[in-house]
């Protein structure tokens, strides 16, 4: 079972998802927040981390290291949902949906949104 990534991980494959792949080292370090300081060895640390759990793949190319990510953000997203709403909301997608309308108070267009979404699920 793949396991939930760390914030700093997260931020790492949300570089390589949202940018054409394979990327290299430097260019996943000039994509990063400007508010991020990480060093180059932390990024190369979690790019192993990473490789080390099955979220990447890394091919060496002249002097250069590429990464290429081995799951979807959608995969991964759906991987975190399921695990969301069985830890927090005891498998029920109705006391999800009911913490967050009482949460942040959903908008009309948002309940709108999600009514629409569940016309079209199958029954």
């Amino acid at each position: 079972m793949m396991r939930r990534l760390p914030d700093a991980e997260f931020e790492l494959m949300k570089i390589i998802w949202q940018n054409k792949p394979p990327l290299t080292t430097n260019e996943i370090i000039e994509r990063l927040d400007p508010n991020v300081s990480w060093k180059p060895q932390t990024v190369l640390t979690m790019l192993i981390r990473l490789i080390e759990k099955g979220f990447l793949k890394s091919q060496r190319m002249g002097r250069e290291r590429n990464y290429s990510p081995l799951i979807s953000q959608q995969e991964y997203m759906d991987i975190e949902t399921v695990d969301f709403v069985s830890r927090y909301s005891g498998n029920s997608v109705g006391n999800l949906v009911k913490t967050m309308h009482e949460a942040r108070n959903m908008s009309t267009e948002e309940i709108k949104e999600l009514i629409n979404w569940l016309k079209g699920c199958r029954m």
